[in-house]
């Protein structure tokens, strides 16, 4: 059999508008004549088709064993992206739900020798790897390849969602015993951590994880729509985190003042309601804020580290101090020698609102290169406590990740130009908008791709990648049982 170098090589020379090549059909006969291609045309077509989709195939596993090996040194952390899919989505230039998924998937394929050496191949495409990562393991993946070589990704997928583990349960009793656990614990730990732990009803549970994803959906994507691949079991839960703030936050900001149940209740003549009850915009959310006390001082980028506490007592580092004072509500408490109160000041922002909507108009989200995230805090390049001024050529946007690189991380942000921020990571090295650039390729990238992949022993032909059976029922009994018992 030639290479498939050669066959693709014989296949583009192939008179593709010749006259040889095609046939002429009538009609009807009011009906102009239209050139129909030769049936050989049309088969070596679909096997020049069928070819390159097999090399395509093969280079895509050599780039998920890339990624994977990028993700596990942590490379993506020296362009201070929050993570691999993030970093990936900037240099590739693919979406970032695409590139969550190619990461997830490549961390799930260095595990599966075999199904990466099949795709690598060429007999496997992404789709069918993508859904065969998500139930295949080391043990059971002989079984599930045999399976996957002959579906369709369609059939695959359907196939790999049917199948469910585990026996029934008496789902009264069941359901009684999880309501008698249910419990939420949180509490500061000895590193001035806080720590979550606790049991929700499944209703209740639901509810937050929802919550988490939208928030976390808001704060680190840039379009708007709901959704997204799956991440690394450490960012995903980083993610969340950062998610459950936002929560937090905006459930404060909302308060908890009377219900649509309360309203109803005080139209009745006999109505118990509490009418003290604030409404769901009134001030009682000002109870619920939460309150750092930090000494000018420590603010200052030269001063030493004071006070810099929450309420409660748990010490914020004189960097986080900075970061959170950087768009934050201030109010300064003057004390004398023994700490009596002598005055309380006004509540004032440190970012006034309409300096704010200025920034959201100049900057449209976070300024970091590649990042642009809506939810953004206002940060000052030269902080006001260290004499810099609260104007617009002093502020910029960030998100939270990398508001917390340029303080607690170490990297630094300045001006270059006329409103153009210039960012620095700890090593000197900049990173500013516009700087990377698509790689330089070959003239021809298919025939250096075919010439690779055939340096490398990848000899795909017009059926290596086909789908074996049509339909499920056409699945021999065999590989069916195989797979099912992996399972």
């Amino acid at each position: 059999m030639a290479t498939a170098a050669l066959i693709l090589r014989e296949i583009s020379d192939a008179p593709y508008r010749g006259a040889s090549a095609r046939t002429s059909i009538g009609v009807g006969s009011s009906q102009p004549s239209v050139e129909h291609p030769a049936p050989d045309f049309i088969e070596d077509l679909g096997d020049e088709i069928a070819t390159l989709a097999a090399h395509i195939h093969a280079a895509t596993q050599r780039l998920l064993a890339l990624i994977a090996e990028c993700d596990e040194l942590r490379g993506w952390e020296r362009s201070g992206q929050p993570d691999c899919a993030r970093w990936l989505a900037v240099r590739t230039g693919i979406d970032i739900h695409a590139a969550r998924e190619k990461v997830r998937t490549a961390r799930a394929l260095a595990g599966l020798p075999l199904t990466s050496q099949a795709m690598g191949r060429g007999e496997l495409s992404f789709s069918q790897v993508r859904a065969l990562t998500r139930v295949a393991t080391a043990e059971n993946e002989a079984d599930l390849l045999d399976l996957a070589r002959g579906a369709t990704a369609a059939h695959l997928e359907r196939m790999v969602r049917a199948w469910k583990k585990g026996s029934r349960q008496d789902e009264s009793e069941r359901e009684r015993e999880r309501h008698a656990s249910r419990t939420l614990s949180v509490f500061p730990d000895d590193e001035g951590m806080y720590m979550v732990s606790g049991r929700l009803d499944p209703e209740v549970g639901a509810a937050l994880m929802r919550a988490i994803e939208a928030a976390g959906d808001a704060l680190f994507r840039k379009s708007w729509v709901p959704g997204g691949a799956p991440e690394s079991e450490r960012a995903a839960a980083q993610r969340r985190a950062d998610g459950i703030g936002l929560v937090a936050e905006r459930a404060l900001a909302a308060g908890f003042g009377r219900t649509e149940v309360d309203r109803t209740n005080e139209t009745a003549p006999d109505s118990d309601a509490d009418s003290s009850a604030a409404p769901i915009s009134g001030t009682r959310a000002e109870r619920y804020q939460v309150v750092l006390y930090v000494e000018p001082a420590t603010l200052s980028e030269e001063g030493d580290p004071g006070r810099s506490e929450l309420e409660d007592g748990t010490r914020v580092s004189a960097e986080t101090s900075r970061r959170l004072s950087c768009d934050a509500g201030l109010v300064r408490v003057a004390h004398d020698a023994d700490g009596s109160v002598l005055d309380v000041g006004r509540k004032t922002r440190t970012i006034p609102p309409a300096l704010r909507r200025a920034l959201e108009v100049r900057d449209r989200g976070c300024r970091f290169p590649g990042c642009g995230l809506r939810f953004a805090d206002g940060h000052h390049v030269r902080h006001w406590a260290d004499g810099g001024e609260t104007r617009l050529d002093n502020c910029v946007l960030l998100c939270r990740h990398h508001h917390r690189l340029v303080h607690e991380g170490g990297w630094r942000v300045r001006w270059w130009g006329a409103g153009r921020p210039v960012f620095f990571d700890p090593r000197g090295g900049e990173h500013f908008e516009g700087r990377w650039e698509a790689p330089a390729l070959p003239c021809d990238p298919v025939a250096a791709l075919l010439s690779e992949n055939v340096g490398q022993g990848v000899n795909p032909d017009g059926w290596t990648t086909s789908a074996s059976w049509e339909r499920e029922r056409d699945i021999p009994d065999e590989v069916w049982s195989r797979a099912y018992e992996a399972f």
